[in-house]
């Protein structure tokens, strides 16, 4: 049983906005910190945002600005809210509980014309 799972990736154009959930199945999800990673063809896994179990956030250089995480504890559900989609953004995106390294399936969002 999936521990992690993501959703909200797709097709988007360039310039357009997606929003990512990942749905976290722990008794005590507020304790958690989360990360999101991705991984584009052919390259390496990389951190694109953290939120810690007191809300304090950091991002990959190149999110800065378009991207936003966040959480909502009651529903064991953290976001990452994606806006001013680039190419370059085309990756899977996965969830991640660094304490526990639990990982989700990933979800795929590709920005094309």
């Amino acid at each position: 049983q999936e521990q992690l799972v993501e959703s909200g990736g797709g097709l988007v154009q360039p310039g357009g906005s997606l929003r990512l959930s990942c749905e976290y199945f722990r008794t005590v999800f507020r304790i958690y910190t989360i990360a999101w990673y991705r991984q584009a063809p052919g390259k390496q896994r990389e951190l694109v945002a953290t939120i810690t179990s007191t809300g304090t956030t950091n991002y990959t250089d190149s999110v800065k600005g378009r991207f936003t995480i966040s959480r909502e504890n009651w529903a064991n559900t953290v976001y990452l809210q994606m806006n001013s989609l680039q190419p370059e953004d085309t990756a899977v995106y996965y969830c991640n509980a660094p304490l526990t390294q639990d990982w989700g399936p990933g979800t795929q969002v590709t920005v094309s014309s």
